[in-house]
């Protein structure tokens, strides 16, 4: 397994209706309330630490881990 291949995520996008309840953003610590779109992001390798963020949260924390 490479570093990259740890480091691997699927990503699921939420769609509003699907969104039935709350959470709390990673990227900004801020509540993703029920009723709005979002992204689901787990670990391929560690599923149980699953997170659910704001899509441009998500977008910038993606953009900075490429780099």
């Amino acid at each position: 397994m490479t570093i990259r291949d740890h480091d691997a995520v699927d990503v699921r996008h939420v769609q509003p209706y699907e969104a039935v309840k709350a959470y709390r953003c990673p990227g900004c610590e801020q509540e993703i309330p029920a009723g709005v779109g979002h992204e689901v992001v787990v670990p391929r390798y560690a599923p149980q630490d699953r997170r659910h963020w704001h899509t441009p949260c998500w977008t910038r924390a993606r953009r900075t881990r490429r780099r």
